[in-house]
């Protein structure tokens, strides 16, 4: 009789185990995000905080002996979220604004009236580094209460080299001091700040020297522009990038969020890693995207927020074969913590079903910030980034919102989360 390995973790007995297999190379395109790779009766094994085994649990419980072990009878074990798009780094917050949004002001109105994304630059300058640590990992420990285990964080409400190495900072001390990995996007140009209104290019630029000291002190991986109508144009957003990309900044962008400028085609154009909202791309913009393997991180946390009555064309992209993920645009306008509360307005509102909504919260989304290799599916090798859900199969997320469905969260193998349910 061959002698059981001796590992760190076993979890059995999962009505349905996730795998989302198959997608760590590339994201799962069209009919691919139907399929979830499901376990009845499912098991892991884990050491060092990696996965070293997936299977039936009578498989898993045959081979490996675990220290400790997790029942997760009648339930469903997935991967961690991976929320590929949120401003986590911001000080104050704008519920005034909220009551003129529901009075009909717009977003556009808001910011040229010095609100948006301009007061919170003037509360986020204020505030000194320790100061947005702590509100940090407030907004972080509910993130990760909600499942999510992996978050991309974007600057922009610094807009000077002083304040935006703040924010970015920030970041670089969340990653040490709490478990949620924060993936890092210099932002720089988000909007105009005051002292540049009447000097577009002239702050472009500025975004353009910000670029080098960024980079050599490693703070951001990715740099972003928010290219729309009266804030930054496509030939503006195109110098930020490719000055970012000169200098080892991979590419995302904001792209057709509120008009059609062209963003989608940009985002192919140069070569980025992700191009998000795309409200309003065009058909010939999507399928430049498809062409070129940007993925598409769409939000309808923002644009149930806008209140445009509009949403990205899910169905579409999914059907043109566009790489899909989910973010929650986590920020002072649209204050949400939650991808599940993402999933069922991605189900509702573009008719996404609940299996392409978990995989566009899981492993495409890990591709929207290059983590696919680590983290967003449950395979031999990757990270044991694990939710255990307190419902029988995964057709209840989008399905049942407005709660938490989790039961328990591990990070790197260890849990980070467990809720008593009776």
């Amino acid at each position: 009789m061959v002698a059981k390995k001796e590992v760190d973790l076993i979890i059995q007995n999962a009505n349905d185990l996730l795998t989302i297999a198959g997608g760590s190379q590339k994201p799962l395109l069209g009919a691919q995000m139907r399929e979830l790779g499901i376990i009845k009766n499912g098991g892991l094994a884990v050491d060092n905080g990696r996965i070293v085994a997936v299977g039936k649990t009578e498989n898993i419980s045959r081979k490996f002996r675990g220290r400790e072990s997790l029942d997760a009878t009648g339930k469903v074990v997935m991967p961690g979220f991976v929320d590929p798009h949120t401003h986590l780094v911001f000080a104050g917050s704008r519920e005034d604004e909220f009551e003129m949004k529901l009075q009909g002001v717009s977003y556009m109105e808001i910011l040229r009236g010095g609100g948006g994304i301009l007061k919170t630059v003037r509360e986020t300058r204020k505030a000194c580094r320790a100061e947005l640590v702590e509100s940090c990992k407030k907004k972080l420990k509910v993130m990760l209460e909600h499942g999510t285990t992996t978050v991309e964080a974007k600057s922009g409400y610094g807009l000077s080299m002083e304040d935006e190495i703040k924010c970015l900072e920030v970041m670089k001390i969340l990653n040490e001091k709490q478990p949620v990995e924060v993936v890092s996007t210099f932002l720089g140009a988000h909007a105009i700040p005051p002292e540049y209104e009447d000097n577009v290019d002239g702050y472009v630029a500025l975004v353009e020297e910000m670029i080098p000291t960024i980079a050599n002190r490693k703070l951001a991986e990715f740099c972003d522009v928010f290219c729309e109508k009266g804030v930054f144009d496509i030939e503006q957003s195109r110098k930020v990038l490719l000055s970012g990309k000169k200098h080892g900044l991979k590419p995302k962008l904001h792209a057709d969020e509120l008009t059609n400028l062209g963003g989608a085609e940009l985002a192919a154009e140069i070569g980025a890693v992700s191009a998000e909202h795309l409200l309003f791309s065009s058909d010939k913009g999507m399928r430049m995207l498809v062409e070129r393997g940007v993925v598409a991180v769409l939000l309808p946390g923002a644009a149930f927020s806008l209140m445009v009555g509009r949403y990205a064309e899910a169905r579409k992209m999914i059907e043109f074969n566009v790489p899909v993920a989910l973010g929650t645009d986590f920020n002072p306008s649209c204050w949400i913590e939650n991808l599940q509360t993402i999933i069922a307005l991605a189900c509702y509102q573009m008719r996404m079903t609940p299996a392409e909504a978990i995989v566009a919260t899981t492993i495409n989304a890990a591709h929207a910030i290059n983590r696919a290799k680590e983290v967003g599916s449950l395979e031999v090798g990757k990270k044991a980034d694990v939710l255990v859900l307190d419902v029988p199969n995964h057709k209840f997320l989008g399905y049942r919102y407005g709660v938490n469905l989790i039961d328990k969260v591990l990070k790197n193998g260890k849990p980070v989360v467990e809720f008593l349910n009776a």
